[in-house]
C-alpha cells in the first residue's frame, strides 16, 4: 500500500489544537483559548513547557486523553484556569488557590513592589539616623494585609521583609484556611499571623504598613463581569456595594486611625476609578495621596496613601 493512503499519526499538539477549538467554540476568546488548551495540557501531563514543547510532535502519552478531557470541559464551562489548577503563581510563588478567595492577579504585584522600595528607604534612613552602614538597625514592622484572601501579600512580605511583624485579617474563615495553608507551604507559618475580623476592626494602632485589594467592583456590574469572575470567585472579595466604594471607605477610615504618624497604606482600586479614589480620599484629612501606581498596561491602579507626620 502507498504510504499516501496512511493516515497520520495523531500527536499530541493534535489534541491540543482540538481542545482549543472547542473552547473557542465555547466563548473563549482565540487567544485565551490557545493558552489555556496548553496549560491545561501540561497540568494533564505533569510536564514544563519546555518539555512540552520538546515532545508535542510526539504521540499523546497513554491515559493523557482521560485526563485531559475533564480539564476541558471544565474550562469550556468557564471555570477559571487557577481554580482548576488549584493553584496560581504570584511573586514567582505557586500559591494554592480554591472559589473561597480571589485569585491573585499580576497587577496585585505592584503593592509588594511598593512596599519593598518603601521599607528599604525607610531602612536607609533608619541606618543614616543611628550612623550605621547597615540597615537593619531599623525596628521591626508591624505589617497588616486587610482582607488577605489566598494570603499572596501577607506570605510574600513576610518573606521578603525581614523581621517584619505581618498580621492578615479577612471576613472569611474559609479564605483564612486557604491562607493558613499557604503560609506553612511556602515557610511563612511562623512569621505571618491570622485573625478573622472585618478589615482592620480590633487591630492596635501604631502600624507601619497596610496592604490591601478591598472589594471595589459596583453591584451594578455584576451581569457585565465574565462568568469567570462572577460565577467563581467569592462575592465578599469582589463587590464593594453600590458605587464600589463602602468598603474602601471604611478602610480608608480606620487606616486614618490606625497607621502610625508617617505609616503607609497600599490599596489597589478598579481600572478608571482613580479620580474617584482622589475625591474620597480628601474626605480624610489625616490621609494623602502620595502617588498613584500604573499597571503595566498603564492603567492607574493603585494608590500609595500616607498619614501625616515622619
Amino acid at each position: 500500500m502507498s504510504d499516501e493512503w496512511l493516515a497520520a499519526p495523531v500527536t499530541l499538539h493534535d489534541r491540543v489544537r482540538a481542545a482549543r477549538e472547542r473552547l473557542v467554540a465555547a466563548g473563549l476568546a482565540e487567544q485565551h483559548a490557545t493558552i489555556d488548551a496548553e496549560v491545561l495540557a501540561r497540568l494533564a501531563l505533569g510536564w514544563d513547557r519546555a518539555e512540552y514543547l520538546a515532545r508535542r510532535s510526539d504521540a499523546p502519552p497513554s491515559g493523557f486523553q482521560s485526563a485531559y478531557e475533564p480539564l476541558v470541559a471544565r474550562r469550556a464551562r468557564r471555570e477559571p484556569v487557577a481554580q482548576i489548577a488549584g493553584y496560581r503563581e504570584f511573586w514567582n510563588r505557586d500559591f494554592e488557590v480554591s472559589r473561597d478567595v480571589l485569585t491573585p492577579r499580576p497587577e496585585t504585584e505592584l503593592i509588594v513592589e511598593e512596599a519593598l522600595a518603601i521599607h528599604a528607604s525607610a531602612a536607609a534612613e533608619s541606618a543614616a539616623l543611628h550612623g550605621s552602614a547597615s540597615p537593619s538597625v531599623m525596628r521591626s514592622w508591624r505589617v497588616v494585609d486587610v482582607g488577605t484572601g489566598s494570603g499572596c501579600l501577607a506570605v510574600t512580605l513576610a518573606l521578603e521583609l525581614s523581621g517584619a511583624d505581618v498580621l492578615a485579617t479577612d471576613i472569611s474563615e474559609p479564605a483564612l484556611a486557604v491562607a493558613q495553608r499557604n503560609a506553612t507551604r511556602l515557610g511563612a507559618a511562623g512569621t505571618v499571623r491570622f485573625v478573622c475580623t472585618s478589615l482592620l476592626e480590633g487591630v492596635a494602632p501604631g502600624i507601619d504598613l497596610i496592604v490591601s485589594n478591598p472589594p471595589y467592583v459596583p453591584e451594578a456590574y455584576r451581569s457585565g463581569l465574565s462568568s469567570e469572575v462572577r460565577d467563581y470567585e467569592p462575592a465578599e472579595a469582589v463587590f464593594g456595594g453600590r458605587d464600589g466604594f463602602e468598603l474602601i471607605r471604611a478602610l480608608l477610615e480606620q487606616s486614618a486611625a490606625r497607621l502610625a504618624r508617617g505609616g503607609w497604606l497600599l490599596m489597589e482600586f478598579g481600572a478608571g476609578q482613580d479620580d474617584e479614589v482622589r475625591a474620597v480620599l480628601a474626605e480624610y484629612p489625616q490621609l494623602t495621596v502620595h502617588g498613584i501606581r500604573d499597571d503595566l498596561q498603564g492603567i492607574p491602579r493603585m494608590a500609595v496613601i500616607r498619614r501625616h507626620g515622619n
